[in-house]
């Protein structure tokens, strides 16, 4: 089998792919591959423009005429950095309002369930932090720059050795569903690794 596979994915999709087409590679050595991590809106883009053959997201689009494949769940926690944590006793509440939120950019998935938090908890939120993937506002958390709300599947190091953990809120964790989606025709590459996917799935 030969040919190329493009993949645009969100950025909690680079802790799962490479996992999933590890054996198709292994099995396919004529297959090149090309993984573009984006945001939510960027990987839409990608797939209405035809530029990718999938696009992995958390979110998925409305307009599109797509087949999916459900992959897994995606949970998302508030989360807080040693250093931030030492700086203030503060309540939850005051965590997020009072503190500085560090944000995803426009157009990611993530942003959108944590503005969508907040409002649902009516939170005044004051300070905000822009960053524009889920690693750089986590090792802005750990720097104790502020706090987020952050997919969990990323977090397992950080975790185990303490340098960022887990805030309980009873509104949390957040729960999405991680998708594997598509709306071009297979070519020869595509199908037999999209037959592959749903068996797996």
């Amino acid at each position: 089998m030969v040919g190329k596979l493009k993949f645009s994915i969100v950025s909690t999709g680079k802790y799962v792919l490479p996992y999933m087409l590890s054996n198709f590679m292994s099995n396919n050595k004529g297959v090149d591959l090309m993984i573009a991590v984006t945001n939510k809106a960027q990987v839409i883009e990608s797939l209405e423009l035809n530029k990718v053959d999938f696009g992995m997201v958390s979110m998925l689009p409305k307009k599109l005429n797509i087949e999916r494949v459900e992959l897994m769940q995606n949970k998302l926690y508030l989360i807080a950095g040693k250093r931030g944590l030492n700086k203030a006793r503060l309540t939850k509440k005051n965590i997020v309002e009072q503190s500085p939120l560090i944000y995803r950019e426009m157009g990611s998935a993530t942003r959108v369930a944590m503005e969508q938090f907040i409002i649902k908890n009516k939170f005044d939120v004051r300070k905000k932090i822009e960053l524009t993937s889920n690693e750089a506002v986590k090792q802005a958390v750990i720097a104790g720059l502020g706090f987020s709300i952050l997919p969990i599947i990323g977090l397992k190091n950080e975790l185990m050795n303490k340098s960022a953990q887990i805030i309980p809120v009873k509104a949390l964790p957040i729960i999405t569903i991680l998708w594997l989606f598509d709306h071009v025709k297979f070519g020869s590459v595509l199908h037999p690794y999209k037959q592959l996917v749903r068996h797996k799935a």
